[in-house]
């Protein structure tokens, strides 16, 4: 009995980190909402076909791959997601990276890769870093993300014009440097296709929003395309004919040399998706007025991403733009994803012979809008107008994604941002001597409480008092040092007032010992006040009271305040 009493709160803690949305909608769930699925489902399934495409052919790898992820990782993640309407699959986040790790590591590298970030994000969802992810900078995400669609924007030249390149370079510069050598190999009728597609793309809503202009593009350039035979590089003559079905299930061949070096670019793609995810999750929220689970959108975007790749997918992630179309027509539950997924399977049974005659500048045309959307430029150009930190976490992770690596870019600027976080916390946090300021105006703000306050008169000769306000860590400790510097003449006792003090880590508990030990040096008795929850907890759960002493910390600086002078009378 006790075994299993134990297990219950075990089981109810697991349920609390992974809880479906499906599985809690199902017990309601009514044929009306059933209608507003199949709706939202069947046109968002339509809406991914392109995107998908395009995607995977942007990643450098077959247009295949990409349907595959949109159907088996669309499906897992609407199955076991943590949002009611989140639609799941490849982004164009991904591009640059996947291109990247195809280039340097082949398409096994690329699935063990895939396979490593998957297991990543399952961890980071059991440990409920969900919440965590939120706080990404907003600089940074913006930097990596107008990056990103520069560098898909890049590698689509080739396809709008129709160029004859080759394999195209990584790296930026190299590549716009192959574009200017073959320039004189443009296709006149490719740019005519390009300049069709996306007068259609952006024209089309006018007519009707229920159906993508990406969609009514990708259809009428095919069409024209095939009924005339014009000669355009199309699916087909770059990549063959596409399977008509799902990939059979394949193992990858780990080995640790490969773990090792593709650990990096893992960590990339799950801290990738998981913002990704998150953030869609959030604007669905918004659209829809729910709440989603973010640990349990962790653990189901990791499910997907371990069980994708070996079917032949690339990563997947939830998709904004896709969340989006579902919620506008209809979708109301997880059954949406659901149903989109196997509307693109069924696509893809009955007419992926057909895909081959699909022109590429039509899907390169259809990217270029998404980038265009993707860029965030105006969000882009108010941050250029943020105080100067902000902006140089922008211009540094945007020129680092283009010209560097994704990797080194949200790497370097993450730590970027939290080096500035504590700047920031330090310039804020202060400590400054009160005992001259108990009888003016701003004392009576400060010390509220009545066991708080106190007067000047009432303050022992050779007894100071300082109030901190703001975080004690590591990167105040010498500032601390600093501040309550003793002098020639040291006080015979020195109080701090840590009311306002909202946390405490252990470089901070250190530099107080520190304090202390210089204060028993000087003969003075370093005394606090007034710990705060986090503050007393650190407190309690660390040496410091052993070797500080009990004796000297005090409930409000009025307490300390009369021991002080305790002390001082029976001295004298």
């Amino acid at each position: 009995m006790k075994a299993v009493a134990t297990g219950r709160p075990a089981l109810a803690q697991a349920q609390r980190v992974f809880h479906p949305k499906l599985f809690t909608m199902l017990g309601s769930y009514s044929w009306s909402q059933f209608s507003g699925d199949l709706t939202g489902g069947v046109i968002v399934g339509v809406v991914a076909l392109p995107l998908a495409i395009a995607f995977s052919i942007a990643s450098g790898v077959t247009p295949d791959k990409g349907l595959t992820t949109a159907i088996v990782a669309g499906f897992l993640i609407s199955l076991l997601g943590g949002s009611r309407v989140q639609i799941g699959g490849p982004t164009g986040a991904f591009v640059v990276i996947i291109y990247g790790i195809v280039q340097r590591y082949g398409l096994e590298g690329l699935t063990v890769c895939t396979i490593l970030a998957g297991c990543i994000l399952v961890v980071m969802g059991l440990l409920r870093l969900g919440a965590v992810i939120k706080f990404v900078p907003y600089p940074l995400t913006v930097g990596f993300t107008s990056g990103i669609a520069v560098i898909i924007f890049s590698q689509q030249i080739r396809d709008l014009m129709g160029l004859s390149t080759g394999p195209i370079p990584v790296d930026f510069i190299e590549k716009w440097k192959l574009y200017l050598r073959v320039l004189h190999t443009a296709s006149p009728l490719a740019m005519v296709l390009t300049a069709f597609s996306l007068m259609l793309i952006l024209l089309w809503p006018r007519i009707s929003r229920r159906i993508p202009g990406s969609f009514v593009a990708l259809i009428v350039v095919t069409a024209a395309a095939s009924f005339w035979r014009l000669p355009v590089e199309t699916i087909g003559s770059r990549f063959g004919d596409l399977p008509s079905g799902l990939p059979r299930l394949s193992w990858p061949h780990l080995t640790f040399a490969q773990v090792r070096d593709l650990i990096a670019p893992a960590f990339t793609v799950a801290i990738l998706g998981a913002i990704e995810s998150l953030l869609s999750a959030t604007v669905a929220d918004g659209m829809i007025e729910g709440r989603h689970r973010s640990n349990t959108e962790l653990i189901a975007q990791g499910i997907a991403n371990i069980i994708t790749p070996l079917f032949g997918g690339i990563p997947a992630t939830g998709a904004i733009a896709r969340t989006a179309t579902n919620i506008k027509n209809g979708g109301k539950t997880p059954v949406a994803g659901i149903v989109h997924a196997a509307t693109l399977l069924l696509i893809v049974l009955l007419f992926g012979h057909w895909a081959r005659l699909i022109p590429l500048c039509v899907l390169a045309s259809i990217l270029v809008v998404v980038c265009y959307h993707m860029s965030e430029w105006r969000a882009f150009r108010s941050l250029l107008w943020a105080p100067r930190m902000d902006v140089a976490v922008l211009l540094l992770t945007f020129f680092l994604t283009v010209f560097v690596d994704l990797t080194v870019a949200i790497g370097v600027g993450m730590v970027m941002s939290s080096v500035l976080f504590m700047k920031r916390m330090t310039d804020v946090t202060t400590i400054r001597e009160i005992t001259r300021e108990v009888n003016g105006p701003s004392i009576e703000e400060t010390l509220k409480d009545a066991a708080e306050k106190f007067s000047r008169q009432e303050v022992p000769n050779g007894v100071v008092v300082y109030q901190a306000e703001g975080a004690f860590f590591f990167g105040f400790a010498e500032a601390l040092r600093d501040t309550l510097n003793l002098g020639a003449n040291p006080p015979k006792a020195l109080i701090l007032r840590m009311r306002h003090v909202v946390a405490l880590d252990a470089s901070g508990m250190r530099a107080l010992c520190d304090l202390g030990k210089t204060c028993a040096k000087s003969g003075t008795r370093l005394m606090l006040a007034g710990l705060q929850s986090q503050a007393r907890e650190a407190v309690a759960k660390s040496g410091f009271l052993h070797e500080f002493g009990a004796d000297n910390v005090f409930k409000n600086v009025g307490d300390a305040i009369r021991e002080a002078g305790r002390e001082a009378a029976s001295k004298a």
